[in-house]
């Protein structure tokens, strides 16, 4: 076939995918099939989707088929990040998947389908989850190191909804809130839309300045303090007891609530007890599924003392009413099987081998990270430009955030963040390559 035959075809499917004439979840041809239909060799055809997949159009599953992807999603959706284009290597959101999940997901739907009481799942549900998921999840929690009761567990959409029901239900606007200069920019969104005021703890490398953060406290009405102890996002630290132990009596000394940030805490193995364990009356402790097991399980939750239980209820009343019953009970079984505890296993050590990978590619450049995480932290030299850098990655094909979301502070350091779980490892291996190359260039 023709070179421009063979563009042409790709083009056309490229075109029918981008107008959503050919939408999501469609099945293409066989390969074999679009060789006959189009008179073509066989690897040309196998070419054709390679090319479209290599796009981000198409994805492949074996013995099912070639599938058209979403790719839909609005921009600014993703923590405040720009949203990463189709054809981009995404080293921006970590989605970090294993290979059988969806398998997973197929045969848990089929479980679900012969269950008894499927109907009940087409129903409002309780706005805090039904009894018997909280108590699940309150069992789950013992393997982080918590220990709650069913009644202070509520099943949200997500670690997100978690932390806007918290932040809803417990501080008003102009309320301050000290948080890390450099933090999870979701957080900085939700606290922007909520009309708090941030006020930044300058960051060390093993955790917060708590000096900063007392002294903050004698001048300031704070209100509450915002923290992720166990797998710092995007610094990457685990703080150590002692330091947890001494945040949580300047909690207790200035009457401050703590909502701590459990996301990427099932990655961190051996770390000390949460703060919710050490300053229970005082902390809303927020997690959820999805990097555990998958961003598309939007099923997250809430621990916290009784006495806020009912407005955080309310306040889930107010946004999402309940969490959708088919997902709930998915996370549910996968709690209760085991499911998740593998998936979390197999996740810490798929995140250590792309650690190994960033090591290597990286050697003799500085930066910060922690050796289970998704994630690290890449500082610039002092002559460089954050995104005149992240522009030269893009135009090279891969996408990384700046530092600008995640500070805090009106001083914006030059650095890169960098996902390292949400492309196939060979690939994260040439895409690091790359931004080495760029960043001492």
């Amino acid at each position: 076939m023709p070179r421009a035959r063979y563009k042409s075809l790709v083009d056309t499917f490229a075109e029918a995918i981008r107008s959503g004439t050919m939408p999501p979840g469609t099945r293409l041809p066989t390969h074999r099939q679009l060789a006959a239909d189009h008179g073509l060799a066989l690897v040309t055809a196998s070419r054709v989707y390679t090319e479209l997949e290599a796009m981000g159009l198409v994805s492949g599953e074996t013995g099912r088929g070639t599938f058209v992807r979403e790719i839909s999603l609005p921009p600014g959706q993703g923590s405040g990040q720009m949203m990463v284009a189709p054809g981009l290597l995404d080293l921006n959101f970590n989605y970090p998947s294993l290979p059988g999940q969806a398998d997973l997901l197929r045969s848990a739907l089929r479980q679900l389908a012969l269950s008894g009481d499927l109907e009940a799942l087409l129903r409002y549900q309780p706005h805090a989850g039904r009894l018997h998921e909280r108590a699940a999840v309150a069992r789950h929690l013992v393997s982080r190191g918590l220990s709650v009761e069913a009644e202070q567990v509520l099943v949200v959409s997500g670690a997100q909804h978690g932390l806007a029901v918290s932040m809803m239900a417990l501080l008003k606007p102009g309320d301050v809130i000290a948080v890390d200069a450099l933090t999870y920019s979701g957080f900085k969104v939700l606290a922007e839309t909520l009309h708090l005021e941030i006020v930044a703890i300058p960051v060390t490398p093993e955790g917060p300045d708590l000096d900063h953060l007392q002294s903050l406290c004698r001048k300031r009405p704070v209100r509450a303090v915002y923290s992720m102890p166990t797998l710092h996002n995007p610094l990457g630290w685990v703080m150590g007891l002692e330091q947890r132990e001494r945040l949580v009596a300047i909690a207790r000394q200035h009457h401050l609530m703590i909502i701590e940030d459990a996301a990427y805490a099932f990655l961190a193995e051996g770390a000390p007890p949460p703060l919710a364990t050490l300053a229970p009356e005082r902390t809303v402790y927020v997690g959820g599924f999805s990097k555990s097991v998958a961003t598309g399980l939007r099923v997250g939750f809430i621990a916290a003392p009784l006495i806020w239980m009912n407005v955080l209820e309310r306040t889930v009343m107010a946004t999402t009413w309940n969490v959708p019953g088919v997902m709930s009970a998915i996370a549910v079984a996968w709690v209760e099987d085991g499911t998740v505890a593998l998936l979390e296993a197999q996740k810490r050590q798929d995140a250590q081998a792309r650690q190994a990978i960033a090591a290597q590619a990286l050697a003799g450049l500085t930066f910060i990270s922690h050796p289970s995480s998704y994630f690290l932290w890449l500082p610039l030299a002092e002559e460089a430009r954050a995104d005149q850098v992240a522009m030269t990655l893009q135009r090279d094909g891969i996408a990384v955030s700046t530092a600008e979301p995640f500070a805090v502070s009106a001083h914006v350091p030059h650095a890169l963040r960098l996902a390292l779980g949400s492309v196939p490892m060979p690939v994260l291996r040439e895409a690091l390559a790359t931004v080495r190359k760029v960043v001492e260039w």
